[in-house]
């Protein structure tokens, strides 16, 4: 078995040797996109809020749906929240059809982070697409950056690349930038592209230096530059 396995790699195409690569990467950062939206999962509950006690009565009932179906996504039932229950929730797919504004925008892209949880690469993509950003640090890069993860997860990677830097370029922040550009080096090494993925990490080392990431830029740093 040992041997078959040595003569399987040995056999093995460059571009397959590269597609190991960004496969055993994709595996490693596979729940990555949970961590990069932890915050916009709290602050879109306090944009919900906002609607229901500032918006006006005729958002309430939106406002309503998309703060139950939020309650299923906190809670990880992403079927529930994505296509509803049997108690008169209907799902962010179905929120996102039936109404418009700022509720089908939020729906859509609470409907393609769940697609994203259960697996669903492209119907992920589609929704999070129709997505449309503000100009705030938070909530819009943080879908920006799950867009990007989305790219990754679909082998689009040259998509997953630049929707990452314009995530981090949007949010220009210590919480949110760093992760990305991480990211997004991180495809690029597994692309052979080290002086690119190189650029990203000495921007987290010159511009965000009060952020987490800076604390173990350095290792990203050497390992491009070997």
């Amino acid at each position: 078995m040992a041997t078959n396995n040595v003569n399987q790699s040995a056999q093995q195409t460059p571009a397959e040797e590269t597609l190991n690569k960004s496969e055993a990467f994709f595996l490693k950062y596979k729940n990555a996109i949970i961590g990069a939206v932890v915050a916009l999962i709290v602050i879109v509950a306090g944009f919900i809020l906002y609607n229901n006690y500032v918006a006006g009565p005729q958002a309430e009932k939106a406002n309503t749906a998309l703060a139950k179906g939020q309650e299923y996504f906190a809670q990880e039932q992403f079927e529930k929240a994505l296509n509803g229950d049997s108690l008169g929730y209907a799902g962010f797919a179905k929120i996102a059809a039936d109404y418009s504004g700022d509720a089908a925008n939020l729906a859509n892209l609470y409907a393609g982070l769940c697609y994203a949880q259960l697996d669903k690469w492209e119907d992920a993509a589609k929704y999070i697409e129709k997505f449309s950003t503000k100009g705030d640090q938070m909530i819009s890069p943080a879908a920006l950056g799950a867009l990007g993860n989305v790219y990754a997860h679909l082998n689009q990677l040259d998509k997953a690349v630049s929707t990452l830097k314009s995530a981090a370029e949007k949010a220009d922040n210590n919480s949110l930038s760093p992760t990305f550009l991480i990211q997004a080096g991180e495809i690029l090494e597994s692309q052979g592209k080290k002086a690119e993925a190189l650029k990203l990490y000495q921007t987290i080392k010159e511009k965000y230096f009060n952020s987490m990431q800076y604390q173990t830029i350095d290792q990203y740093i050497e390992r491009v530059s070997e």
